[in-house]
């Protein structure tokens, strides 16, 4: 909005030129999803204690019943600030703006529809693991579908490391690309079982990206870097700005003890954005590297599940997500936190080399 009302009148007075660059307007698009999650929160933390959408805690594990009853659902006002602020900051006639919107939206309504029949229906398993899938599939496959019409996109996959290794996956790419979304959606859902875990690694990963992204939009900069340069899409950057801005100003009431969780609305939709991010910007298997912390978490239950049903009962965990292994170890559950913190600015530092190592 500010954009469209604002960088016209360039021509009169030159102080606001400045609204051209994806720069300037992602420093305000991030600083203003901050300071509406702050604002906002007390309120909103309030009126979700008033109607009661109380987190249900799993009776497994034991030291988590103190948090029974926290507010749940918190994903909103993460989508409050996010959407105000793009809208505010973005240039909505770029349609790579409204295809991040859509994939936020698109998967912040499944978890909804998740977190709506566990807190509001009283049934604990919310949606079934099939329809939540469905759900996912069916956002990803549509926004992939519009990606793929679109130039300066094709079937190749860029690997890290390698310049001039770029396989062409053909027919393959809709599933992988479908893969990546829906896999990075359930990943961020696993990793939130601590106070501020999933949100942290999740800052992490936007601000990450945000970086790929406007590289990959920036003519100059993509073909010196030697990466794909894709016209128009640096100003999702504006997005992904928003995003760490919201996660930021979550994150001041999700940190331990947590006033509010995200639920799933906000859970799979910050997950089905980072998805989209490495999509968009032609760096899936990036997303593997800084999305590590989400990876491990996600292997962890998969690793769990097989090894239970092989050896009819066995464990190699003490419990799935591993944030839970080292909790039931007995290490403090703000230690865990910070720990995997660490690990995760790590792994986006990695990810970042990959722009020169290859």
């Amino acid at each position: 909005m500010f954009y469209h009302l604002l960088y016209p009148l360039s021509d009169v007075y030159s102080v606001f030129n400045v609204f051209r660059y994806i720069t300037f307007r992602s420093i305000y698009a991030l600083l203003t999803a901050l300071l509406l999650s702050i604002v906002f929160g007390p309120r909103f933390i309030c009126w979700l204690r008033k109607i009661k959408f109380g987190q249900y805690i799993q009776e497994e594990v034991s030291c988590h019943e103190k948090k029974q009853g926290t507010p749940t659902m918190g994903g909103l006002l993460i989508a409050f600030s996010v959407l105000t602020s793009v809208l505010l900051w973005g240039d909505l006639t770029n349609k790579y703006i409204w295809l991040s919107i859509f994939v936020f939206v698109g998967f912040g309504l499944v978890g909804f529809v998740d977190d709506y029949l566990k807190v509001v229906k009283k049934n604990n398993k919310g949606l079934s693991a099939r329809g939540k899938f469905l759900g996912q599939v069916i956002v990803s496959v549509g926004v992939v579908t519009l990606l793929l019409t679109l130039p300066g996109y094709d079937t190749k996959l860029l690997v890290p490391f390698f310049k001039n290794f770029q396989p062409d996956l053909g027919l393959f790419y809709m599933p992988f690309a479908v893969l990546v979304m829906v896999g990075a959606s359930n990943g961020v859902n696993l990793t939130d079982g601590l106070d501020g875990l999933a949100i942290g690694h999740t800052i992490v990963c936007a601000a990450c990206f945000a970086l790929f992204i406007y590289v990959s939009g920036h003519i100059h900069l993509a073909r010196y870097l030697q990466i794909a340069y894709i016209p128009g899409v640096g100003e999702v950057t504006v997005f992904c700005a928003a995003l760490v801005g919201a996660g930021l100003g979550f994150l001041w009431f999700n940190a331990h003890p947590a006033d509010v969780f995200m639920g799933d609305v906000g859970s799979l939709s910050l997950g089905g954005s980072l998805g989209f991010m490495a999509v968009l910007c032609k760096q899936e298997l990036v997303l593997v590297i800084v999305g590590g912390l989400f990876v491990i978490e996600t292997l962890s239950v998969i690793l769990q599940v097989g090894y239970f049903k092989l050896t009819n009962g066995k464990r190699i965990f003490k419990m799935a997500p591993i944030h839970h292994h080292f909790e039931l170890k007995g290490i403090p559950e703000s230690k865990i936190i910070v720990r995997f913190w660490i690990l995760s600015i790590l792994l986006a530092l990695i990810a970042l080399s990959t722009l020169k190592l290859r």
